[in-house]
């Protein structure tokens, strides 16, 4: 890992997914957001794909990434509950992982013997991501796919907390 840095091209591209989050409640025309859902896409694997090409690896970047990540999705799904376009439990079914794994996260950091433990990203976490970026543009084109997309993001979301539970576990056995 280099040293912790804010200012790398991958921490800058993973920063602009914030300013596409601050962006998405105040547009409301429809093709625009989907530009905006689909920049976000884009930036989510581009920082990622870029860290890895130029070796810029950081514990600031590991940070920042799924930070920007939670927060847009975060906001991108507030804002069509708020506006009707998906329901309370359809809402909490989409976030249902990440409030999972803060609460994980706190929990593991609060016991002395998971103290230690690292949280490393997992396939099952970034399928879960990446399912949400793709059911988010398809709620916005068509009203008719919120179940279908709330419903897959919520199976793999359940298998990722699953997932993140089990290497927990190891974890705390190794410790």
């Amino acid at each position: 890992m280099e040293r912790d840095t804010l200012a790398t091209l991958p921490n800058a591209i993973s920063m602009s997914r914030l300013f596409l989050a601050a962006l998405f409640p105040v547009v409301h025309d429809h093709d625009f957001r989907l530009l905006i859902l689909a920049a976000a896409g884009l930036t989510d694997f581009l920082d990622g794909w870029l860290a890895r090409r130029r070796h810029q690896f950081s514990r600031v970047g590991a940070l920042i990434d799924p930070f920007a990540d939670r927060i847009f999705v975060f906001v991108a799904i507030c804002t069509l509950l708020l506006e009707g376009r998906v329901s309370t439990a359809q809402y909490f079914i989409f976030i249902m992982r990440d409030i999972a794994t803060a609460a994980a996260f706190v929990l593991a950091k609060s016991m002395a013997s998971l103290r230690a433990a690292t949280f490393k990203a997992r396939f099952s976490g970034k399928l879960a991501t990446v399912l949400q970026l793709f059911a988010l543009p398809a709620i916005v084109i068509d009203a008719r796919a919120t179940a279908w997309s709330v419903g897959i993001v919520g199976a793999v979301s359940l298998y990722s907390v699953i997932d993140y539970t089990i290497a927990l576990a190891r974890a705390r056995e190794r410790a």
